[in-house]
This record gives structure tokens, sequence and C-alpha cells, in this order.
């Protein structure tokens, strides 16, 4: 069972070459997130008797930096599939509205629900961000996940002042772009409790392999979930 109250390191499956990894970055990792969006049908079939941790399962739109189907029933299809074996799945905040039938699906099988946020371009307003967090809370979120684009010291001291919310939920929070790395450890740091790695490429520019991630939380004394 994934500690969500508390600080995980998870490695993202985005590639055949990453679930073939998993296991062997077993001991850096509190979970794993399965991009169901960017495998095709036959590696998910075969990846889900393989998984040694447990999975965050998500189906990311195209608006949203994935390539997830924008049809409501294909999307609510392939997140079926990851429900037997899913501790979390990820929602766009954007996309919950359409998705309720698996919002309900997901509380059936007690799965907790991800309400996430992106924004590739910039770091928004913190007004905005927390609009997002409040209308994420009101959505029913588990953990609210925000992540954007940090190009500048500003944009970095804006998406870090998130934390100073009085926030009901679990953040999961993250940089991308220039100040993407800085940010992920700050973050952590604050209380992020999903903190996401590459295991065999990463995804997005500012990413920290899954394996230096855990050891320079190890090396600022950022404690982590217990791993079952």
């Amino acid at each position: 069972m994934l500690n969500i109250k508390q600080i995980n390191v998870v490695g993202t499956l985005h590639s055949s070459g990453g679930i073939a990894s998993a296991g062997k970055h077993r001991k850096a990792l509190n979970a794993v997130e399965f991009r169901a969006d960017l495998l095709p049908a036959q590696v998910r079939s075969s990846a889900l008797r393989k998984l040694p941790l447990p999975v965050i399962w998500t189906v990311r739109s195209v608006s949203e930096g994935g390539k997830g189907p924008e049809n409501v029933l294909k999307r609510t299809a392939l997140y079926d599939e990851g429900l037997d074996v899913a501790s979390l799945i990820d929602v766009e905040l954007a996309s919950v509205a359409k998705l309720k039938e698996t919002v309900r699906s997901a509380q059936a099988h007690r799965c907790r629900l991800i309400l996430s946020f992106h924004d590739f371009k910039a770091t928004p307003s913190v007004a905005r961000l927390r609009q997002t967090i409040r209308r994420a809370e009101d959505a029913g979120a588990d953990i609210v996940k925000i992540a954007a684009t940090v190009d500048s010291l500003a944009a970095l001291l804006r998406l870090m002042s998130v934390f100073d919310f009085s926030n009901k939920l679990p953040l999961s929070v993250m940089g991308m772009g220039r100040f993407g790395k800085v940010s992920r450890l700050l973050c952590a740091q604050a209380g992020s409790v999903l903190n996401y790695g590459w295991l065999d490429k990463p995804q997005v520019s500012g990413q920290w392999a899954a394996e230096e991630l855990a050891a320079r939380f190890a090396e600022l004394q950022i404690k982590r979930a217990g791993r079952g």
C-alpha cells in the first residue's frame, strides 16, 4: 500500500525499456506510474503481470502532454484496464467532469484519485494555483498534482508558494524546464508526496533519473515513506 501522506519516489513507465528495468530499480522506488496512453496494447497486457510495486495508472490526454484518445469511451476503456492492478489513477482536472464513470469505477475498486494540472509553457499566477487546488479538492481528489514550467527564479518561487496554502490534501508538485531539477528537490523537501523519476529515458525536461532522485533525497535527509 502506498502511503500518500509521506514522500515517495515514483518511477515512470512510458516505454518497454522502462518496464523491463523496473525490477532492477525497485530499491529506489516506492511506486511506478504506468503510462497507458504511451504503451501499445500488447505491452500493457504483458506488463500488468510483472509490475513489482504499487501502480499509478495514467491515461494522459494530448492537451496535457500525452497521447491518450480524446474519445471519452476509449479513454474510459484504457482506465478500466488498470483498475484491478492500480493503487491510484491519475486524471487531469480538466477531464474529470467527462470521466465521472471512471472515477466511480476507481472508487469501487478502492483506487485513490490524483487530479492533475499541467502547464508546459509557464507557471501560473499564485491566484490560479490556489484556484486549481481548490477545484481539485472540490472534485474529490485524494492528491492534487501540479506540474508547471519553471524557467525563472520568479516562476520557481511562485510554484513553491503552493506549500504555504492551507491545503486539506496531499500535494504532488514539480517543475519542468530550466529550474526543473532544482524544483523537484525543493518540492520534496517542502512536502511533495509523489516525486517522479525516469527509468530508461527522461520524458520531459527537468526530470531526474529515479535512482539519482532517491540518492539526492538521502543526501538531503528527505525522509521517504517505507517500502513494502
